[in-house]
């Protein structure tokens, strides 16, 4: 079973795709990210969470503040760069949203259902599961 980490600033918002992701058969952890508790990616160091995760899935606006948000998803891919990253974005691009390179992420705009989520993740995964054990 896949493990993702569902990284949501609003847990209202965390908890339906969390739902909605455990009926497409994925094991879920939610945390609400830098807004509501200490992060230690912010400071640098691992986060226990993304290292038991096989995907990470960070809403744009996990840290609640825009140039927190850049600094939360680069260190994100500093620290766990073998971790496949979904971005979720209510419709709009960021100019720091990077999807190539070592701090690519797979970006999934407008609304996050457990369809798009599901197809986002798998194509998160996919080069990893091409590249093989």
């Amino acid at each position: 079973m896949t493990r993702v980490l569902v990284v949501h600033h609003d847990l209202d918002l965390a908890d339906q795709e969390a739902d909605s992701l455990r009926r497409f058969g994925y094991e879920v952890v939610e945390c609400s990210g830098p807004s509501r508790n200490r992060c230690p990616v912010l400071a640098g160091q691992p986060c226990d969470l993304a290292e038991s995760a096989d995907v990470l899935v960070y809403d744009t606006f996990a840290s609640g503040d825009v140039e927190g948000d850049r600094t939360l998803i680069e260190n994100i891919r500093e620290i766990h760069p073998e971790k496949p990253v979904v971005l979720t974005s209510p419709g709009f691009a960021l100019s720091w949203e990077e999807t190539a390179g070592s701090h690519a992420v797979t970006v999934l705009r407008g609304q996050p259902t457990g369809a798009r989520l599901d197809e986002a993740i798998q194509a998160a995964l996919a080069p990893a599961l091409a590249a093989g054990p």
